[in-house]
């Protein structure tokens, strides 16, 4: 079993302090030589424990199975705690947003700084805490509805950071799909792998906006089965029971043990 370490209130200068958990897989602390893979997950308190909303992903126990059967290499995965503030994290662009009572204000658009915290603090600290493969290769950004949102946005902005993303159930539809609009705009592809993912009871629009990224991405120079991933769930729905269910699918993407093509820039990727 892999072990979990925890770094409560962890200090920003860009956002709210919030807690970070640590898994490392079993054998770490006896293998001083080898470093590890990082994967950073949003909305940490669901990814390991189900206490805060009854559910969990339970990437812990997933990622122990699969690493005791050989079927992927070892990790190191971040969960990093949501606050209040959410909602405007998790976005790229403001917008008007209309509230219970009628009224209109305006919400989102500070991704920007979240983007600052995860690259210019706390990965860091990871890389130095603990023993890291720090390169874009070796270190992948996930999460789910808005997490999934920014993810994407992360590592289309950041591919020299992040040069593998997990965009679960990813809230597409954000101010009028402006995911798309910046996949549209890339000059070219960049060297990140994707996985895209929706579950068929989430909702129209949820499964359009997934399918409508996948086929943005495929037209930019992203291949299926290669660097990129999609898997649309029957019956899958927007809750964690749902998404820890595609964690093994997930994790074997990005870890697994047969071989797979790198996400690099071939001629044709133009």
């Amino acid at each position: 079993m892999g072990t979990l370490e925890k770094h409560p209130a962890f200090p920003s200068r860009f956002v709210a302090p919030r807690e970070v958990q640590v898994y490392l897989p079993h054998g770490y602390e006896k293998e001083t030589a080898r470093r590890y893979p990082v994967l950073y997950l949003k909305d940490g308190q669901n990814v390991f424990d189900p206490s805060s909303v009854g559910k969990e992903w339970e990437f812990d126990e997933t990622a122990d199975a699969l690493i005791d059967a050989g079927r992927i290499e070892p990790l190191i995965l971040v969960a990093v705690a949501n606050t209040p503030a959410r909602r405007d994290e998790y976005t790229p662009t403001e917008v008007e947003l209309k509230l219970h009572d009628g009224s209109v204000s305006k919400g989102g658009g500070r991704s920007d700084l979240y983007a600052r915290f995860l690259i210019e603090e706390l990965k860091p600290f990871i890389d130095e805490t603990y023993r890291t493969r720090p390169e874009a290769a070796s270190t992948a950004v996930g999460g789910s509805s808005l997490g999934g949102l920014v993810s994407v946005w992360l590592g289309l902005e950041n591919p020299d950071v992040f040069g593998n993303v997990l965009a679960v159930s990813p809230t597409v539809w954000w101010d009028h799909f402006v995911t798309l609009t910046k996949v549209e705009a890339l000059p070219r592809k960049v060297p990140v792998r994707i996985w895209v993912d929706i579950g068929t009871l989430e909702g129209e629009n949820a499964v359009s906006g997934a399918r409508r990224l996948r086929d943005a991405l495929e037209k930019k120079g992203w291949k299926l089965g290669s660097d990129l991933e999609y898997v649309e769930q029957e019956g899958g729905e927007h809750d964690e029971i749902s998404w820890g269910s595609r964690v093994e699918g997930m994790l074997l993407f990005l870890y697994g043990t047969a071989d797979r093509a790198p996400a690099d820039n071939v001629p044709g990727d133009l």
